[in-house]
């Protein structure tokens, strides 16, 4: 009952947090509260023993595996200096400033400050992608604090422990063993990762080994395996290895893991909520409330100090601006790893009969609380205020490599509109590329892909290819997930209708249903001529000029864009003329005189420069 009462409060909380635009992990760790001992009494984390272990170590596996699935190294090679430093060079900075902080601000003795410093060092994905999202910032800082949260999380969890076990030690050995352990432990988690992303991308390239549709829990299952087995052989090796292991299934594996990446993002979503609401209701209010001032005091310095020296020290000579560092300074929340970390301290500290482990935990989960809420709410004000915010409404993004996606293009950029096209046919996209245009080459319904679009920012997808299940689909996606602010759909008439469209906002592309591959067919014999047409108004009072085209006249003309001052859009089911209008048409070359004919009894005057 704990259990399912904590995954259905989770996703409750996901969900409220979504429609309040606040940070989730702030609404579980308030639901965590209310419903645990110190509130309702209702999620009682203690009933489930050394199964909570267990529940943590599974739901961190697959976040991190997830986490590791969504890093290119396309992305990584765009500012490798940095992230090196960071997760290197920058996690020592954090340890040091944290534990001299919380050594003169709490009056902690040096072994606590210690092991709380070394809590402190990771960030985590589970808070920086959902926030990056909502922001988005400049390509290379996401890339930046992206690489940093994921790889951080194994590198500070490792030194954590090391420095736990260094801490309650009687063996000694000094800060060089706790090193020669810290890199040992890295080492195996690597190999690890790397045995284990092996065995996932062969057995994802093999056809015939895992039976169709059960490619998703058997690569969870590896997943899970992975992270064992790195701890297996090195305590806490295991957050590494699946990491490794997700970045190389993901960079390897490329055409058979979209439908294994969104399984697993759904999944990390379920589990996020589960082991923050579990966790936060293992926290006592009074942990948290008996740090005062000092508490407050030592959040302060974690952002306004600590975390500054660690961006400076780190991107010395890195050709990043001021405005960006500061912005690297300023986002940095802590995650589900810090709290279950923290957690397992603890109860470390309780069985050996040490003091300390409840204000450590406490101090942990404010900073969580606190970072988390307070970057996660002004970190769209910052991005603003540094300029490092990616501009929105530039650009289209069009599905389709096709000559009518083409021509498309090149009515667009003729008003100063930049497009991206995406296809999955190779000699498409080398035509595409030829004639100046930018492409991009793989499965559009593919995370990376649209995510290298960067639909969010541009000013509306189009969906234009033969397939109407396919364009609709893509233009869900982009609307739902990328939040995309407009979608045009091409139509053909077949199983999709207007309505279908209309429930996602979107709006028919050509203003009708549209024969693309016809047009598209016509376009590459040399078939349809492009000409722009002046609307000057209606000659006759029975023409009608107004979209859409009636189905007799579609075969032989189609209006693809239009111009009106200096802005230049799609034509969609939307549009009406107005006089001074300048739209393109494709024409049936066999059947031009007709089409001509049709145009000028409808008003249109053919431009002199077409």
């Amino acid at each position: 009952m704990t259990v399912a009462i904590a995954l259905l409060a989770g996703m409750a909380g996901q969900s409220l947090a979504y429609h309040l635009r606040l940070p989730g992990i702030v609404i579980l760790i308030l639901f965590g509260v209310l419903l645990g001992p110190d509130g309702l009494r209702i999620v009682d984390p203690s009933s489930l023993g050394g199964g909570l272990h267990v529940i943590v170590g599974f739901a961190i596996a697959v976040i991190l595996f997830e986490a590791g699935m969504s890093l290119e190294w396309k992305q990584l090679r765009v500012e490798p200096p940095t992230i090196r430093r960071l997760v290197t060079l920058g996690a020592v900075v954090t340890w040091i400033g944290a534990s001299l902080a919380a050594k003169w601000l709490m009056g902690w003795d040096t072994r606590l400050a210690v092991l709380f410093g070394s809590l402190v060092i990771v960030t985590g994905p589970t808070v920086v992608s959902p926030l990056l999202r909502r922001i988005r910032v400049r390509r290379n800082l996401q890339t930046i604090l992206e690489a940093e949260s994921v790889f951080i999380d194994a590198i500070g969890a490792i030194i954590a422990v090391v420095a736990f076990d260094a801490v309650f030690s009687t063996a000694g050995g000094g800060i060089l063993a706790a090193a020669v352990n810290v890199v040992t432990r890295l080492g195996i988690g690597v190999l690890a990762g790397v045995v284990g992303g092996g065995v996932m991308v062969l057995l994802l390239r093999s056809r015939r080994l895992i039976p169709a549709g059960m490619e998703k829990v058997f690569t969870l299952t590896l997943a899970w395996g992975t992270f064992q087995a790195g701890n297996a052989l090195s305590p806490d090796s295991g957050i590494l290895a699946v990491i490794v292991a997700g970045i190389l299934v993901t960079n390897v594996a490329q055409e058979t893991t979209r439908a294994v990446r969104e399984s697993k993002e759904q999944l990390s979503v379920m589990l996020v909520g589960l082991l923050f609401v579990l966790l936060a209701a293992q926290v006592r209010l009074s942990e948290v409330t008996a740090l005062g001032t000092r508490g407050i005091a030592m959040v302060a310095a974690l952002m306004f100090i600590v975390r500054p020296l660690c961006v400076l020290s780190c991107t010395v000579s890195s050709g990043i601006s001021g405005r960006e560092k500061a912005f690297l300074s300023w986002i940095a929340p802590r995650g589900i790893v810090a709290a279950s970390v923290a957690t397992l301290f603890y109860e470390g500290m309780r069985a050996r009969g040490v003091e300390g482990g409840e204000a450590a935990r406490g101090l942990v989960f404010l900073v969580i609380t606190s970072t988390v809420l307070v970057q996660g709410l002004s970190g769209s004000m910052v991005a603003g205020w540094l300029g490092v915010r990616r501009p929105r409404g530039q650009g289209y993004v069009i599905l389709g490599g096709n000559p009518l996606a083409v021509e498309l293009a090149r009515a667009l950029k003729s008003g100063g509109e930049e497009s991206v096209l995406i296809d999955a046919n190779p000699s498409l996209c080398g035509e595409v590329e030829a004639k100046g245009f930018r492409v991009l080459h793989g499965n559009a319904l593919d995370e990376r892909i649209m995510k290298r679009a960067e639909i969010e920012s541009r000013r509306a997808v189009i969906s234009l290819l033969p397939n109407d299940g396919v364009n609709l689909l893509f233009a869900r996606r982009a609307v739902d997930e990328y939040r995309a602010d407009r979608v045009y759909v091409a139509m053909h008439g077949g199983a999709i209708k207007p309505a279908h469209i209309s429930e996602i906002r979107g709006r028919v592309l050509f203003g009708s249903a549209a024969d693309v591959d016809q047009w598209a067919s016509r376009l590459g014999r040399g078939e349809a001529l492009v000409e722009l047409w002046n609307f000057a108004g209606v000659p006759d009072a029975r023409a009608n000029p107004t979209m859409p085209v009636p189905k007799e006249a579609r075969a032989n003309v189609m209006p693809i864009a239009i111009a009106r001052g200096a802005t230049v859009r799609p034509i969609d089911d939307r549009y009406e003329p107005k006089k001074g209008d300048v739209v393109t048409w494709l024409l049936f070359s066999r059947k031009e005189d007709d089409a001509r004919a049709w145009l000028r009894a409808r008003g249109w005057v053919r431009d002199s420069s077409s």
